[in-house]
C-alpha cells in the first residue's frame, strides 16, 4: 500500500556543495527506483549545528523530503541509508 512519508536526513558536511547535492540526489534516486516512490517536496534547512557529535562531526546539512512510497519497500530504503557513509542520521515517519 502506498503511503505518504517524511524522510529527515542529516548529511555529512563537505567543503564542496557538489558532494552534498550528490548525496541528496542519491537518496532521491533510491526513493524513486528502489521504493518505486515519488518525491512530493524537498525542504533544505542547510547547515546546522548538531546537538551532539556524530562521527567526529559537529555540524550537518539538514534535508527533509516528502515522498509517497510502498510501505513494504521502506526497509530497503533504510538499509541503503544505513550503509551510506555520507548520511549521518535519518528518520522516516508517517505524518499524522
Amino acid at each position: 500500500m502506498r503511503k505518504d512519508y517524511e524522510v529527515a536526513l542529516v548529511v555529512r558536511l563537505d567543503p564542496s556543495d557538489e558532494v552534498i547535492n550528490d548525496s541528496i540526489n542519491q537518496v532521491q534516486t533510491w526513493i524513486s527506483e528502489i521504493t518505486q516512490g515519488t518525491i512530493n517536496g524537498i525542504d533544505r534547512w542547510g547547515r546546522r549545528k548538531l546537538a551532539y557529535e556524530i562521527d567526529k562531526q559537529r555540524e550537518g546539512y539538514y534535508v527533509f523530503l516528502k515522498a509517497n512510497m510502498e510501505s513494504t519497500t521502506v526497509p530497503l530504503l533504510e538499509r541503503n541509508l544505513n550503509l551510506a557513509t555520507s548520511i549521518l542520521r535519518y528518520l522516516i515517519i508517517l505524518p499524522d
